[in-house]
């Protein structure tokens, strides 16, 4: 028997991007674990990953190309050949774009993996060599960069794992010991040495549950919450006037912007008392450091990146950004750019603009008939968008089109793959090399492919090459070999010794202070309290709170009285992948509403009563679930199952908005109403 042991790192759209031992037995994979040299989760996999080879050797993997025998959605395939399958989608693509034109043809993919180039690589030449049109928007990340940025000019922040020294720790928006579980160790480290935690969520999470105080306040209220902290720092003179002086530009007008922002005004918006606020302002201003952590939740509302534009101001008035521990932490993605640059794989510019199609939007794309052209084509790999993209139930009717030619890369026969025409085999992480760019510390990690592919399966740099040659292409740069991709993106880095030790960390000092003297990436080189920037781009130039439309207060509120959160509460299972797996979806008890008692109450429901949650989205059939988690007025699904694994044709997010937020191309589906009703 030969066994050998190989590094890699973990691909899914989690900030914490662990490294993993895999051993494997004659070819065959037979252990996985955490990798104990990683600084940051340091040996230990979540509930998720511990079983992925279940999901590896899982006989439901799709290891062949398949083709549509029945009708979209009902899932009724046949197997065929590559090359069969190639020609298939090759004769349809070129019929699509001479007809019709390249712009009718449209790639959607999302963060299924999070590998610098198994992420999106070659399929960018690709598309653009095709014409296609172009997906833009971003599901997560670049509402809350842009948000940042609006303040700061780069979207840089603290490194998470200084956390351990903070004495005040704020987790804003952000279930820590749920969805970032490897960074909790270094926030008990904090707490044993006398840090104190509170959460502000509008759910009780299981963070906020072994918290040392729990902030509730209405979902989409937060900015008003952050205006009513500074109404308190700047009314009771707890700033640092130095770094103010130094460091930053408009507190004037800030101060004068939020002098009407009195904690009982804030907390009237908020659903809190003044008192709250008060204490939560006086807190956060006299601890050091204070840090104040949150990721990608809270960019989900309409005022998404106002929640970042407003949240980074907090850190300039308090000085906190002087400390080691201080400050603020979120993605830390930005700070990959020191040796990482996938523009790269961009192509070069066809000497004219392609259009663009919002990846929040692609329901709409999909069914209306004034675009011009309409989306003929359609390409989906690392995504699920079913069930993971917002007004599902309207991408779901566009995936039904007849005249609709649908090619899915795909592990498992999802609920979006079951609308293909063409389904081809994607390798797993164990299956195809990578270089992994993390957004929750500061490692770069090597992913080794640990075993051959299975079936025939290929990854997909390798569908993109293949694709390429059935269409006709010769261009050189759609056949760059796996290594030279990744050799051409990055740089600063001995390749051989990542490949060693699957990871290194990022170049940057080891001491993380991005804005203790400064330093910011704005015209003026300050921290921009005002922004004369986004005056002149017709944008306000101060934090300033906007209920959502779609909010308690808006015009939706009378019918449909609830807000609806569908957040991560799952533990064995990621957005949507492993939901459908013995091991992890059936473990989890299905889908669910949640609902405070009061709201039940009303509505004469009982807990387990099967109710029905609604709007002029969708419907949903779930079981009620009555907590105490909640408030009065805000209720839960949480999404990720699968329509096959509950039986009801509609998922969580076939009812949530596919509004956009404010700037940065984001989503706001935590700004959702439904209302609920016993059946």
């Amino acid at each position: 028997m030969t066994t050998k042991t190989v590094l890699g790192t973990c691909h899914h759209d989690c900030p914490d991007s662990c490294g993993w031992i895999a051993t494997v037995e004659d070819g065959v994979a037979v252990k996985l674990r955490g990798n104990p040299d990683h600084p940051f989760s340091q040996g230990e996999l979540c509930p998720k990953v511990n079983h992925f080879i279940d999901r590896v050797y899982s006989p439901d993997r799709l290891l062949h190309p398949l083709v549509r025998t029945g009708p979209k959605g009902e899932g009724r395939f046949e197997r065929t050949t590559w090359e069969q399958a190639l020609a298939v989608v090759a004769e349809r693509l070129h019929e699509t774009k001479d007809r019709w034109g390249g712009e009718s043809i449209l790639p959607w993919w999302d963060a299924g993996t999070q590998g610098l180039i198994q992420m999106s690589s070659l399929d960018r030449r690709l598309f653009a060599r095709i014409g296609a049109s172009q997906l833009t928007g971003s599901l997560c990340g670049g509402t809350a960069s842009d948000g940042t940025a609006s303040t700061y000019g780069s979207s840089h922040a603290a490194d998470p794992m200084d956390v351990r020294r903070a004495r005040f720790i704020l987790l804003w928006g952000t279930n820590t010991k749920l969805t970032n579980r490897h960074l909790w160790p270094f926030i008990e480290e904090a707490r044993r040495n006398g840090a104190e935690v509170v959460v502000i969520d509008p759910i009780q999470t299981a963070t906020a549950a072994a918290a040392d105080r729990h902030i509730q306040p209405l979902p989409g209220t937060d900015v008003a919450l952050m205006l009513g902290m500074m109404h308190v720092l700047i009314r009771d003179d707890l700033l640092d006037h130095d770094y103010l002086d130094q460091y930053s530009t408009g507190f004037e007008a800030l101060s004068e912007h939020v002098a009407g922002w009195t904690p009982e005004r804030a907390a009237s918006e908020c659903g809190l008392t003044a008192e709250v606020i008060e204490e939560l302002a006086r807190s956060y201003a006299t601890a050091r450091p204070a840090h104040i952590r949150t990721l990608i939740g809270a960019e989900h509302h309409e005022n998404g990146a106002m929640f970042f534009r407003a949240l980074t101001c907090l850190p300039v008035l308090t000085g906190s950004w002087r400390d080691l521990g201080g400050g603020i932490s979120k993605s830390t993605h930005s700070w990959a750019g020191a040796n990482v640059d996938d523009g790269v794989f961009d192509p070069e510019p066809l000497g004219r603009e392609r259009r663009g199609i919002n990846m929040n939007h692609l329901g709409r794309a999909l069914t209306d008939p004034s675009m011009d052209p309409r989306v003929r084509a359609l390409f989906v790999w690392n995504g699920n968008p079913v069930v993971t993209v917002p007004n599902a139930s309207l991408i779901r009717k566009g995936l039904e089109r007849d005249d609709l030619f649908t090619v899915v890369s795909e592990q498992f026969m999802t609920d979006t793959a079951r609308y293909a025409d063409v389904v081809f085999p994607a390798t797993t992480q164990l299956e195809q090399v990578d270089v992994v760019t993390a957004w929750g510390h500061l490692y770069l990690g090597w992913n080794e492919p640990a075993i051959a592919p299975l079936g025939e399966s290929v990854p997909n740099t390798e569908l993109w090459r293949r694709l390429a040659t059935a269409l006709g292409f010769e261009d050189e740069d759609l056949f760059e070999s796996d290594r030279s991709l990744i050799e051409s993106a990055v740089s600063g880095v001995d390749l051989d010794l990542l490949q060693s030790k699957g990871l290194v960390r990022v170049d940057v000092p080891a001491v993380l202070l991005p804005y203790a003297e400064g330093g910011f990436g704005t015209a003026s080189g300050r921290a921009e309290l005002y922004s004369e920037a986004m005056a002149a781009g017709g944008l306000d130039p101060l934090p300033t709170y906007h209920p959502p439309t779609e909010g308690p207060t808006g015009p939706l509120a009378e019918r449909y009285p609830l807000s609806l959160m569908t957040p991560k509460h799952h533990t064995r299972f990621l957005n949507s992948s492993y939901s459908h797996l013995p091991k992890h979806g059936p473990k989890e008890n299905g889908p669910f509403v949640e609902m405070d008692p009061a709201d039940a109450e009303s509505r004469g429901i009982s807990n387990g009563d099967k109710v029905v949650v609604w709007n002029d989205r969708a419907r949903l059939t779930l079981p009620a679930v009555i907590s105490d988690r909640l408030r009065p007025g805000v209720v839960s699904v949480p999404f990720g199952w699968w329509s096959d694994d509950h039986g009801e044709p509609m998922t969580a997010n076939s009812l949530t908005s596919d509004t956009l937020t404010d700037w940065g191309g984001g989503v706001a589906y935590l700004d959702t109403l439904v209302e609920i009703a016993s059946i």
